[in-house]
């Protein structure tokens, strides 16, 4: 049983093109500031009460 060599290669989360040594787990530089972006934009959120108790959960 053999697998091919293009089920092996990882691929980049964002676009899927295979990741790159240098910019791993990512493509490149741009991936990955995309990504970066996301996560300073909120753009990734995850569910779970406020940090703070004061300050009320946006819907």
């Amino acid at each position: 049983m053999s697998m091919s060599a293009t089920s092996k290669t990882a691929k980049c989360p964002l676009c899927g093109k295979p990741e790159s040594p240098e910019h791993k787990p990512f493509c490149s530089k741009g991936c990955k500031d995309r990504d970066l972006l996301q996560w300073l934009g909120e753009g990734y959120r995850f569910k779970g009460p406020p940090a703070d108790p004061d300050f009320p959960e946006e819907v």
